[in-house]
């Protein structure tokens, strides 16, 4: 198996929406990043909810792993990727998901059925409402591999 190099953030900013970091990669990439549902699902961020002066206090944390608000509230880099990833659309499109189901012949339900998903969510990723989790990206290649294996 191929070594895995994490993410590494060489700078982090404050958005210009509310609950979004502008995170500068190392490789040089950079992107908006909502971490809003991250912030409102976790107790540990319940500050950042409450303080928003707090949440402009954003900084790379050591050897950049991470962002740091306080000692006790940062964010890894490897989620703050994950998101990014998510939200650009980079892990599959909304066109590559409807080319996808088509290709397999799958209704909404079928679809949603083979991933594991509600009918809804899988209407929702079609239209591109919802970013598609990598999750669901990956098991679009298996089920894709697994009838290439099979014919």
């Amino acid at each position: 198996m191929p070594k895995r190099t994490m993410p590494r953030i060489a700078a982090v900013a404050p958005g210009r929406e509310p609950l979004t970091l502008r995170v500068t990669w190392e490789h040089g990439g950079e992107n908006a990043v909502d971490v809003s549902g991250l912030i409102d699902t976790f107790r540990v961020y319940t500050p950042l909810r409450d303080n928003r002066a707090l949440f402009g206090q954003v900084r790379v944390g050591d050897y950049g792993t991470d962002v740091v608000w306080t000692d006790a509230i940062d964010m890894a880099a490897d989620t703050l990727w994950r998101l990014a990833q998510e939200q650009s659309g980079e892990t599959l499109t909304a066109e590559d998901f409807r080319a996808w189901r088509e290709r397999k012949a799958y209704t909404l339900d079928t679809a949603a059925k083979a991933l594991g998903l509600s009918r809804r969510m899988v209407a929702y990723y079609e239209r591109g409402e919802r970013p598609i989790p990598r999750t669901v990206t990956l098991a679009t290649r298996a089920l894709e591999t697994d009838a290439e294996r099979a014919t």
